[in-house]
């Protein structure tokens, strides 16, 4: 008696080759996907990193011009523009360390205007931990942010930039 290969040997070889090879999928699946967790920069997720959480909160939660909340009042923004049908987009929260315990927080702002023109914004606030402060580094930013007290403004003026040619001096009474 001879023994023929039958079609249930070739069947049972070609099964347990494509249990092979979906058990490599899904391997190379887990592994690719525990290598991005372990390798993302920690600015994709700001709550990764404990200050970067905190400068984002001190943001969002900071006095808003009108508004408890700077996150309040972006809030508020884009349910306004939905309401009279404009389009609009708020982008991403992110978080970037500049150095030390000073932090840069970023958002996007898509909207359209009544003519149907889009127009982009970015908001930029720096947050700085040690001192608990958060100033506005941007235009947009600074049309949210409501100024900062008196007592925290330095008294004398800035000095002048770089090669900026020298100011005249004032005569007369100031205002005059």
């Amino acid at each position: 008696m001879s023994i023929d290969p039958s079609p249930s040997s070739a069947s049972s070889e070609s099964s347990s080759l494509v249990r092979t090879l979906h058990y490599a999928v899904v391997a190379v699946l887990v592994f690719g996907g525990l290598y991005y967790f372990v390798t993302k920069p920690p600015s994709l997720n700001p709550m990764a990193d404990k200050q970067a959480a905190e400068a984002l909160a001190m943001v969002q939660t900071h006095q808003a011009i009108g508004f408890p909340t700077i996150l309040q009042a972006m809030n508020e923004h884009v349910r306004s523009m939905k309401d009279r049908g404009q389009g609009v987009r708020l982008g991403e929260w992110r978080v970037k360390q500049v150095e030390g315990d000073l932090y840069e927080i970023r958002l996007q702002l898509r909207d359209q205007s009544v003519n149907g023109q889009w127009f982009e914004r970015e908001f930029i606030w720096h947050a700085h931990l040690g001192k608990k402060k958060v100033n506005a580094a941007s235009v947009p930013a600074d049309g949210v942010t409501p100024m900062a007290p008196e007592s925290d403004r330095p008294q004398t003026p800035a000095p002048p930039l770089p090669g900026a040619p020298p100011m005249p001096p004032m005569s007369g009474p100031p205002g005059v």
